[in-house]
This record gives structure tokens, C-alpha cells and sequence, in this order.
């Protein structure tokens, strides 16, 4: 079914196939750093409001909000509904991002976990040991928590504005770190600031979720979920742990998966269905039968993403970032362990602690482990991460209270302005270099995961431009395809302008959508036979609206194809097992609707001009001579 809610000229619509598998990073990465800046607002108004008018802050934030069941109920003020309430679908997020990764990821290669996890536990043990250094014997070492947490938002979004241009590795590589990161954060939340631990409490809230992964198995709906999950959340609250955990351990347990072709087409068929019978039953079986096509947690992330980053995490920074800035509180921080602890932690010891992590895992196990970026780039990305607020401030709030967390306060927001300038000039210390080394920095030595199933092979596929060439676009099309009419051209432009650029089609009817796709498919390869596929390749794109029997051979009488056998072969059906291959390289390689373009291997994700196709060469020839 095409996407015909693209607009023609945008390059980027497809007609959807077996699975909607979209780039889980790329889509987390926009998301984040486009929401640094709101967040960075909320942190600022939240200072300008506190110095303005501190009694108006403190007694919003103070005011008392119950909500009572009968003789039951939970009592809180609103700063903890934030941190203990709604941070809870923050961390429900952080759990689904995570098993999504491990799922469908950078993370699906088992291997390539070890690196990032091993970063994220150096970039968080020098920072614990530099704070607990500093303060040794001032009865402030219970604060080392809030010294050793990545701000996922706001380490992203400053990747974004200081960061590299395409450094897309190093952000996957930041992105894998901190969730690791909240993971670990959130245990020691979960295990050493949780107080007068209820026994009773903490076994009905691991009851209530082995209840609701048991209910998720079955059609119950939604609003029992909500039921179990509420009644955990408020097990855990008032069992001393926070209830952060319950959105880490529900998020984590919710699997991601890519949709069977089967479902799909039952999709498929059942809106066609409605189309011809627009009755309020068959709208909700359709309805029903889209959103079961998707898994749960594509579906939560698309739902609550959004939320969280634009909604909840900044409210939190409206909650928990205002601080008085006076002369007494300023001078009281530039000699308070506390603030000196935290500062030195974040600003020294995440970016030493990660490259040294690095360092020793590729040390050890040279060439098993190999390495996102260069070390200059890598050390950029390792002072973003320096950037503690979310889970930082969090802690801090449990750890201290008083003129001790105004302290904390000051150590993590410092620590985060002089973090994003350390990271810019180290970045801007790539423009001195040469191209290849600059190149080599960008790509690294580690290796990229192969998206396409079936290499290039020239003995089997049809090649446009040079057979040699550096650069291979293989795109899985469809005839019939408005989308891959569109893209026809750019190709051929993309084509004319690099001489070094082979292009391969492969073929992908969309039958249940496109009837004319598969027969017009069959007709390319049987005048590939006879030595004019391209041509006919061509004239099949020219007139998309035209591909009955009769069109096909009339292309071939004016190709001048030998036409008699060319019905012969369409009649008896020779080449449906050749594009049957096609079609079975394209489930392999998991593509998710046509046009569907790989360059060297690796899918190409967003827009398809000539602009952006070009950028996504331009960005493999520089891979490929960093290789060098």
C-alpha cells in the first residue's frame, strides 16, 4: 500500500512490504537532540525563576498532592510526583530503547556490546573514585552517586551542535554507553539510595510484574495493564525502592521484532476489505490487525518518545534545577567537596574513564574489539558525556538535601557547560587535519554491520556503470512503483555525475499491491536475455501506467527483441524463479518496501535525492579511504 501521505517531490515515500523496520537509532538520535534545546530552556527558566522569585519556586514545588482509594492512598509533594511519578515513563523509555537496541540495533551483534559496556562502567568508576577522593573525610562521600550518570538528552544534543558532521558512528557508540549508563545508574538507585527497605511491599511489586508479563500474553486490553502496572508502581513506592525500577524492568521486558510478511498482508486485505465496506466493525478489526502488525515496543517508543523528551524530562529540569545563585551560595561551592567532587568527575573523569576503557579492551584483545572513531573523536564524544543531569540531579536529591544539594546542583550543571566546551575544541581540532586523517577519525577501525544478504555478483546481477567501481547502489524496486518511478531519475542523474559508482536493480513486485509489478518484472529479465534489460528496464519506468501483456510486447517489438520468443517466455513464466531470488536476497535483507537503497552493503536510510544520495556516496568514498 503506497504511502500517499509523502509528497511526490519529497524523495522519501515508499510502498510499504513485509515490515516497517525503521532505523531505531537514527529515529531515537532525532528525537534527543532535537529535545536538548527544550530541555536546555526548562533548565534556564528553572534558574531565572529561582533567583527572581525563589518563594513563589520553592512553594509550587512544595505544594502537597494526594490521590486517595478509600482509606488508601499516596501522599506527595509536587517535586516528587516528578521525580518519583512521571520519571518513571523516562526510565519505561530508557528500558524499551534498550531491548530494542539488543534486538533489532547496533546491538543485535552480540560483540559489539563489550566496548560500549565496558566504556560505560570506566566512565562511571573514575568519577565515583575521583569524587570519593575529593571528598574523604568531609562526611559527603554517601553523594558519589550523583557523580557518575550520562544525560542522555543533553549528551546527544550536544553532539548535534558541536559534534563532527558525520560522526554517526561515534553517536551509536554514545547512545549504546548511555543506556548502559541509566541501566547501571538506576541499580544503584535501586540498591544503595533506597531506604527502610519493606520486604512485604518489594515482593507484591515483583508479584505484579510477573503478572503483567503473564497478562501481556494474552488479549486483555489495555486499561488491566495500566491496572497491574499502577498497583506496582505503588508496591514499590511504598516499599522504600524507587519506582523508577518498575519502568526500567517493564521497558526492558517488552521484545521488538520485525512484522511477518503474513500479517502484513492480512493488513493489506482487510483494508481493502473496509474500502469496499466501510462498516464500524470492520474499521476496528482493521485497526486492530495495523497496530498487532507492529510490536509493542515500536509501538510504546513511537507513543511516549516523545513525551518524555519534550514533556517529562524537562519538567523534571523545571523542578530540580532552580538554584539561588547569590555571592554566599557561589562562594560556598567554589570550596564545597561536594561541588569540586561532582565537577572534577564529570569534566576529568568520564572522558578519561571511557578512553581508557577503550584503550585497555582494544589492548587486550587487539583486533577482536575494534574501535567507533579515532581517539580525538572518541575524546569528544567521551566529554559530552561528562554531561550529567537527569539521573545525576536525581540522585543528588536522594543523597542530599539543603544547602548540600544546592551545592551538588552547582557541581552538575558547571560541570555540564564546561563539558560541551571541551568536547567543541576538541572537535574543532579535526578542521586542522588532512582529509584522510580526518576520515580515519570519523570511520575508525571497527567493522560495519553488512545489511545486504546477497553481495554484488556480476556474473547474476545487472550492473549500470562500471563493474569495478568503489561504490556499489543496489536498490530493490518495483515497476509499478510510483516511488521507484521517482527515484529512476535521480539515479540516472547520481550516475552521470560519479564515474565511479555502480548501480545494480533488483527486483521487488509488490503483487498485493501492484498487479502489473511481478509480470513486468519477468518481462525485464527476458529482455535481459536477449541483451536489452536496461532498455527495457527504461521504457518500463517511462510508462508505469502501461504494463497489460500487450504493453510488454509491444516494448519489445520496439526494442527489437525477438517478440516471439519474448511472449514465449512471458507465456510459460522462465524467469519467475529469477526474480523470485530478488525477492527472497530482499526478505533476507530485511527491507521494508520499495524504493529500498543499499550503498556498499549498508542500507541507506531517509530521503532519496540526488543531494542526499550523493552526501551517502561522498560519505563512503571517505570511509573507503580512511580504510586505506
Amino acid at each position: 500500500m503506497a504511502d500517499v501521505s509523502a509528497s511526490p517531490r519529497s524523495f522519501a515515500g515508499r510502498t510499504a512490504w513485509t515490515r516497517n523496520l525503521a532505523a531505531p537509532v537514527r529515529a531515537f538520535l532525532a528525537t534527543e537532540t532535537s529535545s536538548a534545546l527544550v530541555l536546555l530552556a526548562a533548565t534556564v527558566g528553572a534558574l531565572v525563576w529561582a533567583n527572581v522569585d525563589s518563594h513563589s519556586y520553592d512553594s509550587l514545588w512544595s505544594t502537597q498532592l494526594s490521590v486517595r482509594l478509600g482509606g488508601s492512598g499516596v501522599t506527595e509533594d509536587l517535586r516528587h510526583w516528578v521525580n518519583d511519578g512521571l520519571m518513571v515513563v523516562f526510565f519505561f523509555v530508557v528500558g524499551l530503547e534498550a531491548r530494542r537496541e539488543f534486538d533489532l540495533g547496533e546491538l543485535r551483534e552480540r560483540k559489539r556490546v563489550t566496548l560500549p559496556l565496558l566504556a560505560a562502567i570506566g566512565g562511571m568508576a573514575l568519577p565515583i573514585a575521583i569524587y570519593l577522593a575529593i571528598n574523604s573525610g568531609h562526611g559527603t562521600t554517601h553523594g558519589w552517586g550523583a557523580a557518575m550518570s550520562t544525560d542522555t538528552a543533553f549528551a546527544l544534543g550536544a553532539l548535534a551542535l558541536v559534534g563532527a558532521p558525520g560522526a554517526q558512528r561515534l553517536r551509536v557508540f554514545i547512545l549504546s554507553l548511555v543506556v548502559a549508563d541509566d541501566l547501571v545508574a538506576l541499580l544503584v538507585i535501586a540498591i544503595v539510595y533506597s531506604k527502610h527497605v519493606a520486604i512485604g511491599s518489594l515482593a507484591l511489586a515483583v508479584g505484579l510484574f510477573g503478572l503483567l508479563l503473564v497478562l501481556r500474553r494474552f488479549p486483555v486490553g489495555r486499561l488491566p495493564l495500566y491496572a497491574v502496572g499502577a498497583a506496582m508502581w505503588v508496591a514499590l513506592h511504598d516499599s522504600g525502592v524507587h519506582p523508577a525500577v518498575a519502568g526500567l524492568a517493564v521497558g526492558l521486558s517488552i521484545a521488538a521484532y520485525p512484522p511477518a510478511r503474513d500479517q502484513l498482508e492480512n493488513v493489506t486485505s482487510l483494508v481493502r476489505l473496509f474500502r469496499e465496506q466501510p462498516t464500524a466493525e470492520l474499521a476496528r478489526t482493521a485497526r486492530s490487525s495495523v497496530e498487532s502488525a507492529v510490536s509493542a515496543n515500536e509501538r510504546l517508543q513511537y507513543a511516549l518518545h516523545p513525551w518524555t523528551s519534550f514533556v517529562v524530562v524537562p519538567l523534571f529540569a523545571l523542578a530540580n534545577a532552580g538554584i539561588t545563585l547569590d555571592s554566599h551560595v557561589l562562594s560556598d561551592a567554589v570550596s564545597s567537596p561536594v561541588t569540586l567532587g561532582i565537577f572534577a568527575a564529570y569534566v576529568i573523569g568520564k572522558p578519561v574513564g571511557i578512553l581508557f576503557s577503550c584503550w585497555l579492551v582494544t589492548t587486550l584483545r587487539p583486533g577482536s574489539r575494534r574501535l567507533p572513531a579515532g581517539w580525538t573523536v572518541l575524546a569528544g564524544g567521551g566529554s559530552t558525556a561528562g554531561i550529567g543531569f537527569t539521573v545525576s540531579l536525581l540522585i543528588a536529591s536522594l543523597a542530599f538535601t539543603g544547602q548540600r544539594l544546592e551545592e551538588a546542583k552547582l557541581g552538575v550543571l558547571a560541570a555540564a557547560v564546561v563539558s560541551t566546551l571541551l568536547a567543541w575544541l576538541l572537535f574543532r581540532t579535526l578542521a586542522m587535519r588532512s582529509e584522510p586523517s580526518r576520515a580515519r577519525q570519523l570511520v575508525g577501525t571497527s567493522e560495519d554491520i553488512i545489511d545486504l544478504a546477497t553481495p554484488v555478483d556480476p556474473e547474476r546481477d545487472h550492473i549500470r556503470g562500471p563493474e569495478d567501481a568503489r561504490v556499489s547502489l543496489v536498490e530493490y524496486g518495483d515497476f509499478e512503483c510510483p516511488y521507484c518511478g521517482q527515484a529512476e531519475s535521480v539515479v540516472r542523474e547520481l550516475l552521470s555525475g560519479h564515474g565511479d559508482v555502480r548501480y545494480v536493480f533488483r527486483h521487488l513486485p509488490l503483487t498485493d499491491v501492484h498487479p502489473h509489478a511481478q509480470r513486468a518484472a519477468e518481462a525485464a529479465e527476458a529482455a535481459g536475455a536477449q541483451g536489452k534489460f536496461w532498455d527495457m528496464h527504461d521504457l518500463l519506468f517511462e510508462h508505469q501506467d502501461a504494463l497489460e501483456g500487450m504493453d510488454l510486447v509491444r516494448y519489445a517489438n520496439q526494442l527489437d527483441l525477438d517478440t516471439k520468443r519474448f511472449a514465449d517466455e512471458l507465456r510459460t513464466r522462465e524467469y519467475a524463479p529469477r526474480v523470485a531470488e530478488d525477492v527472497a536476497d530482499a526478505e533476507a535483507s530485511q527491507v521494508t518496501g520499495t524504493p529500498t537503497f543499499f550503498i556498499n552493503g549498508r542500507r541507506h536510510h531517509g530521503a532519496y535525492d540526488v543531494a542526499t544520495l550523493e552526501d551517502a556516496v561522498r560519505a563512503e568514498k571517505q570511509r573507503l579511504l580512511a580504510r586505506r
